[in-house]
């Protein structure tokens, strides 16, 4: 279910002290969830988790990451500069391509990151921008429905991402070639799944196309790379994933395809990894009753999009108010000219008046980082809560110079510039 680690007191005292909206993190819990992957793979001596950077892209969680023998996955440029800036090098970065600006990946080979392929025509990007590793990743995808028994669990015919066997045995024709020695292989096939079965049956399919494709190739089978998908209970019903279990599993996997082992395992959660100790905290600045009571927030879309672009289901709650009945039914609403910025519809929540604080869960993933400026609004501040309880700013929020910034060359910047200064 959400998780409820911290105490309403946690998040009066944090509002007592930085304006509302915010994202509040828990390093505390950050540094517990890190340290129960990397126990639950322990068993596979070359493990490491690469944190999907696009979850929560602030560089005191990368150092947190760093600190718990995390490397990072990095997918763009200024992915790149981050890991750069907080001391990652070499292999402790995956650079996953996905139609990428050629001098992306000199960037990445500057930093000598493991480089991850999507097609087999990136190939000649990467010999004209940086050149060929010795060890480097292909990014399968099979095709076809995903099923795990018999439920449909992603589509990878319909995704963007990977290429398929016969194109990774071509691929790695060429690498082999052009001096590569060593591949991994890496895949996607379904986004925050519930099942523990997930991984295990992922594992399974690239340890055997793996080892099948170093016969053929005569290159070294390295690693698998089971990027990301495992997901969090954003429901109150929904149970957590057992990830001591799915690590169990996996090994049973590993042993029954690899017994002589020397293949390295890798994993690049992000969801997993944040979401739960991350909180939207917001004040309720409006009510209306119309056709429906709706209470709207100082917090909108641009502070946390997943529920207005997926109609993702975020848990609230009231603070102050976690016991009381959920007798009355709200939509709550940003401020936004769009009808979809609504982070709950008809939700039942206990009666909320002007000023009640309010607690949108499990946002430590794809929250902030999804933040757009869209009506001119701004993106929110995030703040971290320490091991002893105490709190540290480490984003401010954005203000109306932040925005008017890029117009630099435009006659009316000064005067722009000017009038933020003032208010």
């Amino acid at each position: 279910m959400p998780s409820f680690a911290l105490p309403d007191d946690v998040f009066e005292a944090a509002a007592a002290r930085f304006p509302t909206p915010f994202h509040l993190y828990d390093e505390t819990a950050i540094r517990e969830r890190a340290r129960r992957l990397n126990q639950a793979f322990a068993w596979c001596p070359d493990f490491r988790e690469y944190f999907a950077v696009k979850a929560l892209p602030n560089p005191a969680i990368l150092r947190i990451m760093k600190e718990e023998g995390c490397g990072l996955d990095c997918s763009s440029a200024t992915e790149l500069t981050l890991a750069d800036a907080c001391g990652f090098r070499g292999e402790e970065i995956m650079f996953s391509a996905n139609a990428m600006p050629p001098a992306e990946y000199d960037q990445a080979r500057a930093l000598d990151a493991l480089i991850n392929l999507d097609d087999e025509s990136d190939l000649d990007l990467l010999l004209a921008h940086g050149g060929m590793p010795e060890t480097i990743c292909l990014r399968y995808n099979p095709g076809g429905d995903f099923f795990l028994g018999n439920t449909i669990m992603g589509n990878p015919g319909e995704a963007k991402y990977g290429m398929p066997a016969d194109a990774l045995e071509r691929t790695l024709g060429r690498l082999r070639g052009l001096g590569a020695r060593r591949f991994g292989l890496h895949a996607f096939l379904s986004s925050n799944t519930m099942a523990d079965s997930y991984y295990p049956e992922l594992a399974g399919i690239l340890l055997r196309l793996g080892r099948e494709l170093a016969g053929r190739t005569g290159l070294t089978f390295a690693f698998i790379n089971l990027s990301g998908g495992i997901g969090i209970p954003y429901r109150p019903d929904q149970p957590e994933v057992d990830i001591a279990a799915v690590g169990a599993a996996v090994r049973r996997v590993y042993q029954e395809i690899c017994p002589e082992g020397g293949v390295a395992l890798k994993s690049e959660l992000g969801r997993w990894m944040t979401g739960p100790c991350g909180w939207l905290v917001t004040r309720a600045v409006h009510e209306k009753r119309t056709h429906r009571d709706y209470i709207g927030v100082d917090a909108c879309a641009a502070d946390l999009m997943r529920p207005a672009m997926y109609g993702a289901y975020h848990h609230i709650t009231v603070c102050g108010k976690r016991d009381a009945s959920a007798d009355h039914v709200y939509d709550v609403t940003g401020c936004l000219c769009e009808n979809n910025d609504k982070f709950a519809i008809q939700r039942p929540l206990p009666e909320i008046r002007i000023g009640d604080l309010l607690v949108i869960h499990d946002t430590g993933a794809h929250g902030h980082a999804m933040g757009y400026n869209y009506n001119g609004r701004l993106r929110s501040a995030e703040i971290l809560r320490n091991g002893a309880g105490d709190f540290r700013m480490i984003r401010r929020a954005e203000t109306a110079r932040d925005y008017f910034a890029t117009l630099d060359m435009d006659p009316a910047a000064d005067r722009l510039l000017e009038a933020d200064s003032r208010g």
